[in-house]
Parts: C-alpha cells; structure tokens; sequence
C-alpha cells in the first residue's frame, strides 16, 4: 500500500501544507494510507486530519519513518547534512545549480532516496501541474503597497506577519492607505500573463491603483524601458533566464524618476540573469524593504517565501491543484512522477560527473 507521510514545516514562517483534510480523505478512499505530523506551526488544525482517517505521527517524527513511506513536505528540510534514504516530495531548489541544492543531491546519494521536486512536477506539455504563483504575486503586491505607504510617512517598511485571509490582507492596507494623504500609487506588473503577474495585478485592482500590465508583447524589444520610470511601483513577476531583459539598470537609483518601490517578486538577485541588478539580496519578513536611495526614497523588496503570508488560501488553492497528481501515487513509474524522477536522476547524473 502506498504511504504518504505529511511532515510538518520546519522554516521559519512558514505554515502552509501541500494537502487539505478534504484532499487526504480522497487519498484515504482511494486506497493510500495517510499519515499526517502534529504541528505547532500549520496554519490547518490536525483534527480536519483526523477525521478524514489519517494516521497522526509526533511533529518532525519523519526521519525514522518505515524506509517505504514518501515523505511530503513543501520547504527546506533542516540542513544537518544526515543522508537521505526515503522519496521526497518537496521543493527542493536543487537543480539550478544552487550552492544549497548541490549539499542537498548528495545527502540523497549518501542515503539513497529521491526527490520528487514539485517545481518539476510537470504535465505532457510541461506546464506545472501545481504552483504558488497567483499567491506569490497577491502578497508580494501587497508587501510592496506596504512599503509605499511606509515611504508616505517618512519611514521604511516593517516588519511583515502572517495573515489569516485576503479580505483581511485588504482591509489592513486601506488602513494603511487611510492614514496617507494624496491619490494611490500607480503600478506596473511586468509578466502580467502568468499566475504571478495575474496575482499581482489583482492585488493591485482590488486596492483602487492604476495598473499597467506587460507580458512577452511589451519587453521583446529588449530594453530599455523608461515607462517602469514612469511608475510609483514596478513588480517583476518573471523568472530570471538567458533572455530575460534588463528592466531596472545599475544608475536607476539616480535617475529622474517616478518609481519609489521596486517588488521583485520573482526574486532572484543570485542569478547572472537577474533583470532588477539595482540590488543583490532577499529581503526578509523583518525587514522587507531595502533602502537603495534615499532622495527622492526607492525601495526594493523581495521576498522569497511570499505565499506564506497567505498561508491557509495558498494552502488550498494549491492543495486543489497537486491532489489530481497524488492520487497517482499508486504508479510511480508513468505520468509526472517519472518525469520528476527522470530530472532528478538527470542532475544526479551530472553531479557524479
């Protein structure tokens, strides 16, 4: 029988699942046998979990799991270095050439499992089956606004903190927006067309701002482009890569400008491709924005965990999505598991070069 093993997170701020308790009564029904960790951290209580006839094991109890359960989580594993001798499904970030990623391929050569990575879990078409995307672009709007408003009181945004619903997120930031004086900022969302990009313009709409939305049409001259000047806010939602362009150059900071906030919610400074190269780290949810200049203020914030602010409708949206995939779980060898297999012992091939 097929056993998946739900583990609780253990990344700071982090308290989304990858499977509802409606989703694992489905998985109960068809046969798989379920067993959820207790968690002092997920934003759904273990007893929807209990009901739905899963097996509840002690938090972080996965390591000495039966050597046959897939373990299923959605963030980091603790880097101890221990070998890893079970299947795991979960984000692993390990097949970009990451400096983390490459410790992580060998701790499953050492110990002889194998990561199912759910960035790679992937249809005929290869287009994810799953994805945080929309939930990534809503907050990562959100954070941004945050930082504006902050700027309109003189000060840098702080500390940002888990919220329990959408409706909510909205109404602390009209709070916010209340208590500034003047017209709300204009935004311009570049990678319009993805969950990303589609997620942050909501946010955007739904909060009364004028929003300019660009995809693939807009940027394929190349740069450069004046018009995200032009802008209070500029959100990237698109992943750095070999022919992405430059959309914020190195000299910005001192340019004439409009732009005060930069929200690189693709987020990722570490790569030769990075299309924001005004900046060179993730920010955090303590301090979310990173002052680059200081008159007139431009703020960048890039945040890598962003879904997270959202955690129990991020959680089910994407739960929603993956469930069709784990209830193949019986087949591992056909469908997207294979071909998550095939990518990882790819990258293990290469790595034993």
């Amino acid at each position: 029988m097929t056993h998946l093993w739900v583990r609780s997170e253990q990344r700071p701020n982090e308290e989304r699942v990858g499977l509802t308790p409606e989703g694992a009564a489905a998985l109960v029904e068809a046969g798989l046998r379920v067993t959820v960790e207790e968690s002092s951290v997920r934003a759904i209580p273990i007893n929807g979990y209990m009901d739905a006839g899963c097996e509840i094991a002690p938090e972080n109890s996965w390591p000495d799991a039966p050597a046959d359960v897939i373990i299923f989580g959605l963030k980091e594993l603790p880097r101890d270095g221990t070998p890893l001798p079970h299947k795991h499904i979960m984000f692993g970030h390990a097949f970009k050439g990451q400096p983390d990623g490459q410790t992580l391929l060998k701790r499953f050569r050492a110990g002889g499992g194998t990561l199912y990575d759910l960035e790679y879990l992937v249809d005929e078409t290869g287009r994810r089956v799953a994805a945080f995307g929309y939930w990534a672009g809503y907050a990562g709007a959100a954070v941004a606004l945050k930082c504006w408003a902050a700027q309109q009181r003189g000060e840098i945004c702080g500390q940002v903190s888990v919220v329990q619903s959408r409706a909510q997120l909205r109404a602390d930031l009209k709070a916010e927006f209340d208590a500034v004086a003047g017209n709300p900022p204009t935004a311009l969302v570049i990678g319009a067309l993805g969950r990303v990009g589609t997620g942050a313009g909501d946010l955007c709409e739904a909060m009364g701002l004028s929003v300019t939305r660009w995809d693939m049409a807009e940027t394929a001259h190349g740069g450069p482009f004046p018009e995200i000047l032009r802008h209070d806010l500029f959100l990237n939602c698109i992943l750095a890569g070999p022919t992405t362009p430059v959309f914020v150059p190195k000299g910005s900071e001192s340019a004439d400008r409009k732009l005060c906030v930069i929200g690189d919610i693709a987020c990722d400074p570490g790569s030769d491709y990075n299309p924001v190269p005004v900046y060179d780290r993730t920010t955090s949810w303590v301090e979310p924005a990173l002052r680059l200049y200081d008159t007139p203020p431009l703020d960048v914030t890039a945040i890598d965990n962003l879904p997270s602010l959202l955690p129990v409708e991020s959680s089910e949206d994407y739960a929603a999505q993956l469930l069709p995939s784990l209830l193949t779980l019986t087949d591992l060898d056909s469908g997207i598991w294979a071909r998550a297999k095939a990518e990882y012992d790819g990258h293990m091939a290469a790595l034993l070069a």
